[in-house]
C-alpha cells in the first residue's frame, strides 16, 4: 500500500536529497541501492555508521550500556562512508569494517550505543557532510531511521518504508543464511521499539513523506515506484 503526500516540498538544490527512513527489514538498503543506481545518485547508509561507532566502541573495550562512557569517546574514531551504490563501504580509522560491523556482536550492541544522545550528534554532523557534497552534483538517496526528521527535514522526497512483521522477518532471515524467522522477528520488533520509543531522533513518519508498505511488492517493483516519485518532483508537470 503507497499513501502519497498531500503537499510534497519541490524545492531543493543543485542536487536532489532523498530521505528514506523506515522499519528494520522493510527493505531500505537494496531499494536505496536500487534507486541511486537508476538516477546516478550517490547512496548513503547511515545505520552502517552507527554499526561502525559500535564496533570501534567494542574493540575499545567500552561498556556500550555504560551512556556517558560511550559519549565520552564517541569523538574518536574517523569513520569514512563510501557512498558508490554498486559497492558502498565504511572504514574506520582506515580499516575497512564493511562486514565487521554485522557480526552478532555488534548487531547485539547497536541499539544502546545509538541511543546516546553525543553519538547522534557527531554522526548527524559526519551525515550532513556527506549529503552537503552529494548535493553539489546530481544528488544522494540516505537511508535510516530519522533522516527526514532530523538529518535532512528539507528533502524535497521523504520515504517511510515498512512491510508485515511476518514478510520483513522473512527476508531478513533469508539474508542471514537461513537463521530462525520466529527469533529474528522477535529481535526485530524489539529494535523497533527502541528506535520508535528513544528520547533522541525516533523513528517516526514526519509529515509530508511518502508512505510505501513494501510487502506485497517485489524489490524491482518497489525501485520503480521511488525512481517515479523523484522523477516527478524533479521535473513537476
Amino acid at each position: 500500500m503507497i499513501t502519497k503526500p498531500t503537499d510534497p516540498d519541490p524545492t531543493h538544490g543543485t542536487g536532489i536529497v532523498v530521505a528514506v527512513d523506515g522499519t528494520s527489514g522493510s527493505g531500505k538498503s537494496s531499494t536505496c541501492r536500487g534507486v541511486a543506481s537508476r538516477l546516478g545518485l550517490r547512496y548513503l547508509d547511515t545505520g552502517a555508521m552507527y554499526r561502525a561507532m559500535t564496533w570501534w566502541m567494542l574493540e575499545q573495550g567500552v561498556d556500550v550500556h555504560d551512556a556517558e562512557a560511550v559519549a565520552a569517546r564517541c569523538a574518536e574514531p574517523v569513520i569514512d562512508s563510501g557512498t558508490d551504490p554498486s559497492g558502498p563501504t565504511i572504514h574506520v580509522d582506515g580499516y575497512d569494517v564493511g562486514v565487521a560491523i554485522r557480526t552478532e556482536q555488534v548487531t547485539g550492541s547497536v541499539s544502546p550505543v545509538s541511543t546516546v544522545p553525543a553519538v547522534r550528534t557527531r554522526l548527524v554532523e559526519l551525515q550532513r557532510a556527506e549529503i552537503a557534497t552529494a548535493a553539489e552534483g546530481r544528488g544522494i538517496v540516505v537511508e535510516g531511521r530519522d533522516i527526514g526528521s532530523v538529518v535532512a527535514p528539507d528533502a524535497p522526497v521523504k520515504l517511510y518504508l515498512t512491510a508485515d512483521p511476518a514478510a520483513r522477518a522473512a527476508r531478513r532471515a533469508a539474508e542471514e543464511g537461513g537463521s530462525d524467522v520466529a527469533a529474528v522477528e522477535k529481535s526485530l520488533r524489539g529494535r523497533d521499539e527502541i528506535d520508535s520509543g528513544r528520547a533522541v531522533s525516533p523513528l517516526t513518519m514526519v509529515e509530508g513523506a511518502v508512505h510505501l508498505d513494501t510487502t506485497a511488492y517485489t524489490l524491482e517493483e518497489v525501485v520503480d515506484l521511488v525512481v517515479g516519485l523523484v522523477e516527478a518532483v524533479e521535473t513537476p508537470a
